[in-house]
């Protein structure tokens, strides 16, 4: 009897150490999946894909994510996820008119803790299944002293992807803007053969990571898009349009001669309309209908992508009126709180552009 009292609790022990080792793998492989990535962004063609699935892209400007509370970031994720849209635009490299956001210093070295908020917001989005655009901005080495929210010439333009690309190279929601308008003659300009070397170093680094590099302020010509095709191997092209009261009503024929172009060249790359005209940029004030229209062109004249971009007032009149800044400070207040009502009119309508013809 004593023996077998002596089995039947070593028995017990057995099951009961058994079940917590199985209730202890359980929860490892629960913490496991729940650490794999789950949107994967890709490129067919012409077109996006996410998780294998053709998708258009619809985005919104969100620059000084980095620098909004956690509570904000989730709340406008929900709100306009629930409207549709399915990527955002956010800077490593911003500064505010008071305060710097960036990831990184002049240098190209990492600043927290910007930058392990940037690691979040791309796990929280892979989490959704939103794509995030991540920017870089350059200024001359020569103007390093005042050039806080962009990296200062190339050194440092290497040393912040040195950074960025393996940090963020678990997850494959996300695209690289090498260098934002980067033929536009000033600060900005990065000559080709330096976004060449950089955009093979990002190979090197991560050989399946997307990488684009915007251009500013005009349509793309047939040798812009050799350039970036050829020159510099981009995988796709990402034009900042011209900002008039004519561009929406053009979109759709400038969309489809740049398609033409590239079939011409024989190397067809998606086009990504990264940002186009705002509210509160100039004197002309576009209307959600002129957002509709830009971004009903875009589609239909075969663009792989578009993005609601909005940003603070340029008058120092309005600016101080509060409410103004949108997208380009977050810190106190979240961006749908921001927007005026012709913005939010056509947010709660974008999809509709989208919609397929039958």
């Amino acid at each position: 009897m004593h023996s077998t009292h002596l089995w039947i609790c070593r028995s017990r022990r057995v099951l009961g150490l058994l079940a917590a080792v199985l209730s202890t793998s359980h929860h490892h492989l629960d913490a496991a999946d729940s650490a794999l990535p789950k949107t994967g962004l890709a490129i067919a063609g012409e077109r996006f894909t996410i998780n294998g699935q053709p998708a258009f892209l619809l985005g919104f400007s969100y620059f000084s994510a980095l620098g909004a509370p956690e509570d904000f970031i989730r709340q406008d994720l929900d709100d306009f996820q629930r409207r549709g849209f399915n990527w955002l635009r956010v800077w490593a490299t911003w500064r505010t008119s008071d305060f710097d956001l960036s990831a990184f210093d002049p240098a190209g070295q990492v600043r927290e803790p910007f930058f392990a908020k940037l690691k979040w917001l791309v796990a929280e989005c892979d989490r959704r299944g939103l794509v995030v655009d991540v920017t870089l901005a350059r200024s001359k080495p020569a103007a390093a002293a005042s050039a806080a929210g962009r990296l200062s010439g190339f050194a440092a333009h290497q040393r912040a992807i040195e950074s960025l690309v393996p940090a963020l190279k678990t997850y494959q929601n996300w695209y690289l803007d090498l260098a934002n308008e980067r033929d536009v003659r000033d600060d900005r300009f990065v000559p080709p053969a330096e976004l060449k070397k950089l955009s093979e170093q990002i190979r090197q680094l991560d050989p399946h990571r997307l990488v684009t590099a915007s251009t500013g302020g005009h349509d793309l010509t047939p040798q812009d898009l050799r350039e970036a095709s050829f020159d510099i191997g981009l995988d796709f092209v990402s034009p900042h349009r011209p900002r008039d009261r004519e561009s929406p009503a053009q979109t759709e024929t400038k969309t489809r001669s740049a398609l033409a172009a590239m079939k011409d060249l024989r190397r067809s790359v998606p086009i990504l309309y990264q940002e186009p005209f705002r509210r509160g940029y100039g004197s002309w004030e576009p209307s959600s209908a002129d957002f509709f229209a830009d971004l009903r062109g875009a589609f239909l004249g075969g663009s792989a992508g578009w993005c609601f971009h909005n940003g603070n007032r340029r008058s120092a009149r309005e600016s101080k009126t509060g409410h103004s800044a949108r997208s380009f400070d977050l810190r106190h207040s979240r961006l749908m709180d921001q927007l005026d009502a012709e913005e939010l009119h056509f947010i709660n309508s974008a999809t509709k552009a989208v919609a397929h013809h039958p």
